[in-house]
């Protein structure tokens, strides 16, 4: 797994690849806590590049759904629709979908429209 982070239009964008499982997981609660940490309050999570979810990694996102909010912040992610298009972060959709969370966060269809002040975020 990779775990980056970058600045975007005033947002703190965290860019994930690979796996978010038990042992990746922390790397990007952390990610997320230092940009906290360094005053940010709109983060992103790219999540397109993500092929594989497990509950710790669901935690996670949780978790920075509720630091996110603690802080009157703001958190999106980035989940490309279903289809052919979506790629790797489709299983990260239908994981919330199935566990009844995906509607618990302002998902986007990419990194462009997540860091958009104007932008809708996609329907649950």
């Amino acid at each position: 797994m990779l775990v980056t982070r970058a600045e975007q239009d005033g947002w703190a964008v965290v860019t994930v690849a690979g796996e978010m499982d038990l042992i990746s997981s922390p790397a990007v609660r952390q990610k997320v806590h230092d940009a906290v940490a360094e005053g940010r309050r709109s983060v992103v999570l790219d999540l397109a590049d993500v092929r594989f979810c497990d509950s710790s990694g669901v935690g996670v996102l949780i978790g920075a759904r509720r630091l996110m909010r603690s802080c009157a912040g703001r958190l999106r992610i980035v989940l490309p629709e279903e289809g052919a298009a979506a790629g790797e972060g489709a299983h990260v959709n239908r994981v919330l979908a199935a566990l009844g969370v995906r509607r618990l966060f302002e998902v986007f269809p990419d990194l462009a429209a997540a860091t958009d002040d104007t932008a809708q975020p996609l329907s649950a």
